[in-house]
């Protein structure tokens, strides 16, 4: 990988498949003083706004940024990176600064998707002790299976960003990635002819999404290689080998030893290829005061 002043990129400890990029603090606060010219809201209702600070922000990284990231996603061996302050300071990198931050770097390889759930370009939610939702997204005692985004939205989710924006008395709640190429048994249900069948695929009402899609599991990239779309609770089998089917995905995805699992620090994202990188999250310690605000974009490459 190129070098690129004022990034400190290294393999992550946690696998090599993932890369792990420090922004130097020097480089960040250049980056917030630039972005702080700039309103949230004007950067939310005025779209090209948002291409104007990734501009800003390529160029503050002698524009190497931009090619850095691209390359990781979409390089096979890899697909996923981590990035954050190399020192995190949560009164001078505030939310909205985040917001811009997380914009910023979406906006460097493609266009997010407009966010249903949250009514933007991106996502905010909460994960607190407890919860009344109607999915496992907020659920902090529940672990949230490995899945990919957008299996049921008409649009296609190339890629998927999340950043963890605040974090309190927080104990468990690790992120777990695994590569399709990685799973023990990719090559069984890739194999397994139910897996190009059409499934079915719903969501729940605080989705707001009020249509059904279908598409198979698995397809193949340019290259013939496992492509993956998939998450276990919005699939509604038609048949008894489809249930049977998912249900020994499933069990095979979250049985595999080699889940990459990770604590990620507030002010820092996961930015993944939605293709053949997993993801999901493990459960947390109970605690009356757990807090936890994520932020996520989910979008397409450019052209």
């Amino acid at each position: 990988m190129e070098k690129v002043t004022g990034l400190k990129v290294n393999n992550h400890s946690a696998s090599q498949r993932l890369v792990d990029i420090k922004i130097e603090n020097d480089y960040l606060d250049k980056v917030k003083e630039q972005f702080d010219q700039f309103d949230l809201l004007d950067i939310e209702y005025k779209p090209f706004l948002r291409f104007h600070i990734t501009d800003i922000f390529n160029k503050i990284f002698n524009e190497k940024i931009q090619s850095l990231t691209k390359a990781i996603l979409l390089n096979r061996d890899q697909g996923a990176f981590v990035i954050g302050p190399e020192e995190m300071d949560q009164s001078k990198y505030d939310t909205d600064f985040l917001v811009k931050l997380s914009t910023a770097l979406t906006h460097l390889v493609g266009i997010p998707n407009f966010d249903a759930m949250y009514g933007k370009y991106y996502a905010r939610f909460e994960v607190k002790n407890t919860d009344n939702s109607d999915s496992y997204l907020r659920k902090a005692a529940k672990k949230l299976d490995l899945h990919t985004d957008g299996t049921y939205v008409k649009e296609k989710t190339d890629w998927l960003l999340m950043m963890k924006m605040k974090e309190e008395n927080s104990e468990g709640g690790e992120s777990t990635l695994l590569h399709l190429d990685d799973w023990e048994d990719c090559e069984k249900f890739f194999t397994d002819p139910i897996g190009k069948e059409n499934f079915v695929w719903g969501s729940p009402k605080s989705k707001n999404v009020d249509y059904k899609i279908e598409h198979p599991i698995f397809s193949t990239d340019q290259q013939g290689k496992p492509i993956i779309s998939y998450i276990d609770q919005f699939p509604e089998p038609q048949s008894l080998k489809q249930g049977l089917y998912l249900n020994s995905l499933s069990e095979s995805l979250e049985g595999s030893k080699k889940l990459i699992s990770f604590k990620l620090p507030p002010g820092y994202a996961i930015f993944s290829n939605n293709y053949f990188m997993l993801h999901g999250r493990k459960a947390f310690k109970p605690h009356p005061k757990l807090y936890r605000e994520l932020l996520r974009q989910r979008g397409v490459f450019y052209k």
